[in-house]
């Protein structure tokens, strides 16, 4: 007789609701989901967690890892500890920040080497749409990435290249060919240049003003990327989706697209729920990303895309630099990185803010783990606890609440805006295919290194 494990509570989150159930797990893999008081006679191991809740595990599909090539940044060991202790079981690498970055099938493999035996959990890799590497597209899906990132206004790093109408023509019909997704940093650089003279003059006090930076990357930017790309989603068939929407004068477009049957999704990230403009200090360059977070108002109209399902994920963009990267002594919002690191924090985040506003523990397990699996083709694999899935778990108790301490984040650096603010929503273990790998409670809280790296196709 093989070896089986449990698992059971009171609130297991399954595709088809919170209910008493127990889970039984073999060989990695969700053999079922039974009743709560089922248990198999024999020698079964059974882990019973109460009434703390199972979710599935967390599957972040929009994270920079940066190795090879800017360890300093951040590496596949520390992120991947990040993300364990934040109940994220599979991450997807962005194809940038490291160096080289993924748009060759040699840089793919350069990747792939440099996280071999490295992760505490799973992770696979997007590919990247630049400016000239059409021919290595259908290589990189051959090898496995899960789909492809572009990039619609200057990325921030020299190794990827932006791409103008005419690179995205001539990449799109490929990806449709094969099936695959094109993630697009959605902002176009006309608006912005046009912005651009909100610094013009400005002096140390001035840089340090977010309402400067803030109009440096005005709403228009994302609404004319948004229009470009569902105009090419319909002239080429390909799979669109755009990451971190953070205006929400994009969600009207987004709405006729989905009316009109197009193929795009769409996500947002936890600081976009989480943070509004007219709290950040002058000089809080912790809070800088691109594109920037936005108003009060702004932020409750994201919210309520996620209900109508105008917005179907959300995604960390975890995006770590050192500090002096961020211009942390300075303040200056022009020059700092464009980035937050939130790899750990996300499933809380995105919970303090969700349980204000009503929403469930079902709907958490949709945003943050199944329609991620979708988007990366994952589904059936990732993302549900599911007979046949990946027995990737996380016990969970949504009423403790904790105060961000930077000294607790696994992340390589530790400069958060979430410094200071209480979460809802402890972690107490994950589980990857039914072993643990992070234990709150326990003495060595992680487990060796165990995650495995995925490969589009394979089941």
């Amino acid at each position: 007789m093989e070896p089986r494990f449990a698992l059971r509570s009171r609130r297991v989150v399954t595709p088809e609701g919170v209910r008493p159930a127990t889970v039984h797990v073999r060989q990695g893999r969700i053999e079922r989901v039974a009743a709560w008081e089922e248990i198999l006679p024999g020698s079964q191991e059974l882990l019973d967690c109460g009434d703390a809740v199972i979710l599935p595990g967390v599957v972040d599909t929009h994270v920079h890892v940066n190795e090879p090539g800017r360890t300093d940044w951040e590496g596949f060991a520390m992120a991947t500890r990040a993300a364990a202790a934040g109940g994220i079981t599979t991450l997807v690498d962005m194809p940038l920040n490291s160096i080289p970055a993924t748009t060759t099938r040699e840089a793919l493999r350069s990747k792939i080497e440099a996280a071999r035996g490295k992760t505490q959990v799973d992770v696979g890799f997007w590919g990247g749409v630049v400016p000239g590497n059409a021919g290595e597209l259908a290589g990189l899906i051959e090898d496995g990435v899960l789909g492809f990132k572009a990039f619609l206004v200057p990325s921030g790093v020299d190794e990827f290249e932006h791409v103008g109408e005419a690179d995205l023509r001539e990449a799109l019909p490929v990806l449709a060919r094969y099936g695959s997704v094109l993630l697009a940093h959605a902002e176009l650089p006309g608006p912005i240049d046009a912005a651009a003279g909100v610094w013009d003059g400005a002096g140390p006090a001035e840089l340090r003003e977010y309402g400067r930076y803030l109009r440096s990357r005005p709403d228009l930017a994302e609404v004319e990327a948004v229009e470009l790309l569902v105009r090419l989603c319909r002239e080429t068939g390909c799979r669109i989706h755009i990451v971190h929407v953070a205006s929400a004068e994009v969600l009207p477009i987004l709405r006729s697209a989905r009316e009109e049957g197009l193929p795009i999704t769409a996500e947002t990230c936890p600081h976009y729920l989480t943070f509004a403009a007219e709290e950040i200090p002058d000089g809080g360059v912790a809070f800088k990303c691109a594109p920037p977070i936005r108003s009060r108002e702004n932020r409750e109209l994201l919210w309520e895309a996620l209900r109508e399902g105008m917005l179907d994920l959300v995604a960390s963009d975890h995006s770590p630099s050192p500090p002096e990267r961020k211009q942390v002594e300075t303040g200056d919002f022009r020059s700092a990185w464009g980035g937050i690191a939130s790899l750990q924090l996300a499933l809380p985040a995105v919970w303090t803010g969700a349980r204000e506003r009503g929403f469930t523990f079902t709907d958490l397990a949709e945003w943050m783990s199944a329609a991620p699996a979708r988007l990366a083709g994952l589904e059936g694999r990732k993302g549900a606890i599911a007979p046949g899935a990946d027995a990737d778990l996380v016990v969970w108790e949504p009423k403790a609440s904790f105060v961000v301490e930077p000294r607790d984040l696994e992340h390589r650096h530790k400069l958060t805006p979430y410094a200071g603010r209480t979460l809802y929503g402890v972690v107490r273990r994950t589980l990857l295919r039914g072993e643990t790998v992070y234990d709150v409670t326990a003495q060595t809280r992680f487990s060796e290194s165990s995650g495995q790296l995925l490969r589009r196709g394979e089941a």
